[in-house]
């Protein structure tokens, strides 16, 4: 065995699975929040990477408005998407959002394949290219400089939630809808505050993912592999979402390097399988309990 190799794979699986955590925050945020469960977080992911392009290789424009300029429009189409589609359903079954999700993520892949074509493109250089190295260990700097961008921003979200009025609402909303309506909370206004939040974060994903690989019409399938970390995880658990983040980046790192890369979406899967039989719920999934 050789365990600088290991190493190395360890790290580079660790730092994906940085991304994956990220992704699933913004996957968790709207589901706490809202109960819904968004299919189309790949597609929110596509539409930031595609945004960012728009603005910084066919408009120009700097990269340090570029990319704030992407983020900020995707969180308005979250506001929109929220308040044209998830809120008219608000007191349906929970299978009309779900099904509605569907529909969203098809509408987002054919506006992608109508405006920018279904090409794959490169989007401009805004992380160091340095090689980073861990001891004997390489490490891409794409993959690593997006690692570090993610716990940022992670880590900034968990502070800002913790402290900030508003992420104080978000999380009794999420606790319980109708005592926060009893305490005046404007439980409508949280929901569209977590779709602009999590359109926000999967922009800064999408960014990220963009640079490492490119972007394409397919980005889409990205959120497969988001949604297995947050069921593994749990749906309502932000721990979860970052700790079966790195495992699910780690599987798929030794997968990719020991089996092949067509075997990432396979182990992944089996991870999920596994889990969901030992805890339904997830890692840190919620137990509910209904009385019938």
């Amino acid at each position: 065995m050789d365990w600088g190799y290991l190493f190395e794979i360890g790290l580079t699986g660790i730092a994906s699975g940085g991304l994956y955590a990220l992704a699933a925050l913004a996957f968790v945020m709207v589901y706490k929040a809202t109960r819904v469960v968004n299919l189309a977080i790949g597609e929110m992911l596509m539409a930031g990477g595609y945004l960012f392009f728009t603005f910084a290789a066919m408009w120009a424009l700097p990269l340090w408005l570029a990319i704030p300029a992407a983020v900020l429009a995707c969180g308005v189409l979250g506001a929109v998407i929220e308040r044209s589609m998830i809120r008219p359903l608000l007191g349906e079954p929970p299978i009309s959002a779900f099904m509605v999700t569907i529909g969203l993520g098809s509408v987002l892949v054919g506006l992608v394949e109508i405006i920018w074509s279904a090409d794959q493109r490169r989007l401009p250089d805004f992380m160091p290219s340095k090689p980073i190295m861990i001891g004997e260990a390489f490490l891409a700097p794409k993959v690593a400089w997006g690692a570090v961008i993610a716990i940022v921003f992670i880590a900034a979200v968990l502070l800002v939630f913790r402290y900030w009025r508003g992420g104080v609402a978000l999380r009794a909303t999420a606790s319980d809808q109708a005592a926060a309506y009893a305490v005046g909370i404007n439980v409508p206004r949280v929901f569209s505050l977590s779709w602009v939040v999590s359109a926000m974060l999967a922009a800064v994903s999408g960014i990220i993912v963009g640079s490492i690989g490119g972007i394409s019409s397919s980005m889409g399938v990205f959120g497969l592999s988001v949604l297995v970390v947050v069921i593994v995880g749990g749906l309502d658990s932000v721990l979860g979402a970052l700790v079966a983040g790195l495992l699910v980046g780690l599987v798929e790192g030794l997968a990719a390097a020991y089996l092949g890369g067509e075997y990432k979406l396979l182990a992944t899967f089996i991870v999920l399988v596994v889990i969901l039989m030992l805890r339904p719920y997830g890692l840190f999934g919620t137990h509910e309990i209904e009385r019938l």
